[in-house]
């Protein structure tokens, strides 16, 4: 097999790698992308998700033994779990990564979450602050096309508008703000990466409220978008590639990437500069297969960082029977929140939260209309009484998702499980993972906030899960810092032990904040552009 050749080498085609491939290309930098999945044809997608009989956020891709990947149904498929608590959140092997199965929330850090130790005496502070990442928000929202209401910052200031303006509110929406009005709980609406109206060649929204796990129209934003531009400015995309081993040289930088290829042929991908954007699960698992005489410990790793301080937004899920309909299913799966209770003295106690209201009914906690008319048969219902009662419960279904912060600890990590194998030889992702009582004292508070809101709509029948469910937010496995001993990547996202060595996404996060971290990937990835181009021209 021919070896590949490039100025940047990008391992990963998911938000992070595909925004910088794009960066670097535009600026007429060869550059070649390695992707372990293949390319996804929308239109087979989601006529696989319709005939899915459990929907979940990977029911409509492809996989094989030689792109595999975690599943929402089964928390043991792909993780091998050790810890006391399972890790549950997910991820995609395809060109355009998780970007196709996200729900498309774009909401920004707030100015103290950069400061957790300084404001609040827990996690660590970021090495960068918010004014200096808010052009590169700035930036990432026009990127990715982001609809909101440009007079609501929702705590965190702006230099610019939303590009579009915010996706309508649902009839779920109107009905919780009318009830909270005299509460301190502000509902508004949701910036999200989804078009309200055409934009990019895109069309708008057509509400198929299935966000999750495909958007038919392509109205929300996936990372195909840049990849295609990239292509365009002459990148190079080489799908169903999957990188197996980071070399190094003498000097500590980065030499290669080998690649195998689901035939078994095997190569290497040679370049300047490497950027590993493999999200943070599979960019450490990378690192650590990486062992070599002059890296005994794994790439990247003379810190112990690599895999440690992983994170996720423990969910607390409630739903409820609102008195009339609401309506849900009518549009994007969630319109608008409540973020006034991101922020606050009690974060030195307990985990902060963001309230997402949503807009599929119980179909996340229950399985929705289909687990319903089950249930109502099982009663002895058929026929046209059947269909109405479904009919009325499905029209008054309330759910509610509240994101909690999860404090980074080294004792949450991920490690190689030497004893099960990939195709290509290496070894699975062994998560060792632990919610916390921090995060647990949020999950607690969102019980009991949620309880208040279903008594102002005189909703009934309200339940809450018995545990945490997972966002899909994987965070923190390869932090940024300033102190070499105690981070993975400096500001800019370079690896502290190898100069020509960037590692993006998720991973670089200190702390997790409440918001959904696309966004804040999406500016890091940008910013590291600027850091990338320098060390090209150095």
């Amino acid at each position: 097999m021919t070896d590949i050749a490039a100025d940047a080498v990008v391992v990963g085609s998911g938000f992070a790698g595909a925004l910088l491939a794009d960066r670097l290309a535009a600026r007429g930098i060869r550059t070649a992308i390695l992707e372990a999945g293949p390319r996804v044809n929308r239109a087979r997608a989601f006529e696989n998700f319709l005939g899915a009989v459990v929907k979940t956020p990977e029911s409509p891709y492809e996989r094989s033994p030689e792109a595999d990947f975690p599943m929402s149904e089964d928390p043991d498929h792909w993780y091998r779990q050790s810890g006391p608590d399972q890790f549950k959140s997910t991820y995609l092997k395809a060109v355009g990564g998780t970007s196709w199965h996200w729900l498309g929330t774009c909401v920004r850090f707030l100015p103290s979450d950069f400061r957790l130790q300084s404001r609040f005496g827990r996690g660590v502070d970021w090495p960068i602050g918010y004014d200096e990442i808010e052009p590169f928000y700035v930036a990432a929202e026009r990127e990715l096309g982001v609809a909101g209401d440009s007079a609501e910052d929702l705590g965190s200031p702006r230099s610019g508008r939303f590009p579009m303006p915010a996706i309508p509110a649902s009839w779920l929406d109107g009905l919780c703000e009318r009830a909270l009005a005299d509460t301190p709980w502000r509902v508004r609406p949701t910036p999200q990466a989804r078009n309200s109206e055409v934009h990019q060649g895109r069309p708008a929204c057509c509400g198929s409220a299935s966000c999750i796990p495909i958007c038919p129209v392509a109205a929300k934003y996936d990372a195909t978008v840049h990849l295609r531009r990239a292509e365009t400015q002459g990148a190079t995309l080489h799908e169903q590639t999957t990188a197996t081993f980071v070399e190094t040289g003498d000097d500590m930088r980065v030499t290669a990437i080998r690649f195998t290829r689901p035939d078994g042929s095997r190569s290497v991908a040679r370049g300047r500069v490497y950027v590993l954007a493999a999200n943070a699960v599979e960019t450490p698992r990378l690192l650590l297969h990486s062992r070599s005489e002059r890296t005994p410990d794994g790439v990247a790793n003379a810190s112990d960082q690599v895999g440690r301080n992983l994170m996720d937004h423990p969910i607390q899920l409630s739903w409820a029977l609102a008195e009339g309909p609401v309506w849900p299913y009518r549009g994007p799966l969630s319109t608008s929140g409540i973020e006034n209770t991101r922020d606050g003295s009690f974060r030195r106690e307990r985990s902060a939260l963001r309230i997402e209201i949503g807009n599929d009914g119980w179909t996340w906690p229950t399985g929705g209309a289909p687990a319903l008319a089950g249930q109502f048969a099982r009663r002895g219902m058929r026929g046209k009484p059947l269909r109405a009662a479904v009919a009325d419960h499905a029209a008054r279904e309330v759910r509610l998702a509240a994101l909690t912060e999860q404090l980074p600890d080294p004792d949450n990590r991920v490690i190689l499980d030497e004893r099960e194998r990939d195709p290509f030889g290496v070894p699975l992702p062994q998560m060792h993972y632990r919610v916390g009582d921090y995060a647990r004292a949020g999950l607690a508070e969102a019980q009991r906030i949620h309880d208040r809101i279903f008594a102002r709509l005189n909703a009934s029948e309200a339940h809450h899960s018995d545990t945490w469910q997972g966002a899909g937010h994987i965070l923190g496995t390869t932090r940024m810092g300033n102190d070499p001993r105690r981070s993975v990547v400096d500001r800019d996202l370079r690896c502290h032990d190898h100069p020509n060595l960037f590692l993006v996404g998720g991973g670089a996060f200190p702390t997790g904040s409440t918001a959904n971290p696309t966004l804040t990937i999406a500016a890091l990835a940008l910013r590291a552009a600027g850091a990338v181009t320098a060390t090209l021209s150095e």
